[in-house]
C-alpha cells in the first residue's frame, strides 16, 4: 500500500509514521522558565543523533496555537534535562502529559520529585534511572509551528544499580525498566535478544549469521 504523503492530512501522517517507527523512547523533559516556572512533559519523537558532539533531537509539537512551554523555555535559558521514563513511573509521566495551561508546574501535579542537575538550572527528575543535562545546540522552528529541538549532552546521570563498569562506561540496560513508545500503546523494553555484528571477513568467508 503506498501512502502520498503529499496528499495526506498533517493527522494522517502523524499516524503512519507514529504507528510504524517503533518502539520509540520517550523524552521525559524537565525546563526551567526565564521567570522561574517549571515545566514537565513527555516526548516520544526523540532520539540520539550523534555522538560527536554528543546530540540529542527531539520533536515538540504545537499546543493549539501556542508554542508549548517545553520549547519556549528551552529558547529563553537554552538548557533542559532528558530525563528517560522506566515502567513504575508510566501513571506519572502520563499525568505530564495533561495539556495544562501555561505556569501549572507539572513535576507537582504528579508528585514527583526531584535533583539537582550539575551543569544545567532544570533539575532531574529523582525517580528517574536516566538524566541527560543538555544545553541547546539549535532550534528548528517549522512554518506549522512545531519545533526541531536539538540538545548537546552536557552530562549524564545513571542509577548506580545499572552501571556494570563505571570506567569502562558499561551499562546494564535492562535494568534501567525503561518503557517506549509503539503507536497508541507503550511496552517494556526488557524483550532484548542479541544479534552480533557480521564483519566483511566473515561475509566474504561466507559466514552470514
Amino acid at each position: 500500500m503506498l501512502f502520498d504523503f503529499t496528499k495526506l492530512s498533517t493527522n494522517n501522517r502523524y499516524k503512519i509514521l507514529s504507528y510504524t517507527i517503533v518502539p520509540r523512547p520517550i523524552a521525559w523533559v524537565v525546563t526551567v522558565g526565564a521567570n522561574g516556572d517549571r515545566n514537565a512533559a513527555p516526548f516520544s519523537f526523540f532520539n540520539v543523533l550523534t555522538s560527536k558532539p554528543p546530540i540529542l533531537g527531539i520533536g515538540v509539537t504545537t499546543h493549539g496555537q501556542n508554542v508549548k512551554d517545553t520549547a519556549r523555555h528551552i529558547n529563553e535559558t537554552k538548557q533542559f534535562v532528558v530525563n528517560l521514563v522506566p515502567a513504575k513511573l508510566i501513571n506519572e509521566m502520563n499525568l505530564t502529559a495533561v495539556e495544562f495551561e501555561p505556569g501549572v508546574d507539572e513535576l507537582d501535579v504528579a508528585g514527583l520529585s526531584v535533583l539537582p542537575s550539575s551543569m544545567v538550572k532544570p533539575p532531574r527528575i529523582a525517580e528517574s534511572p536516566v538524566a541527560f543535562e543538555c544545553e541547546l545546540y539549535h532550534d528548528h522552528a517549522m512554518e506549522s509551528g512545531q519545533h526541531i529541538i536539538l540538545g548537546r549532552v552536557l552530562a549524564a546521570h545513571v542509577a548506580d544499580e545499572a552501571v556494570i563498569n563505571a570506567e569502562k562506561c558499561y551499562i546494564d540496560t535492562l535494568k534501567l525498566g525503561l518503557v517506549g513508545r509503539m503507536d497508541n500503546r507503550y511496552l517494556n523494553t526488557d524483550q532484548a535478544f542479541a544479534l552480533p555484528r557480521i564483519s566483511l571477513e566473515d561475509w566474504k568467508a561466507g559466514r552470514r549469521s
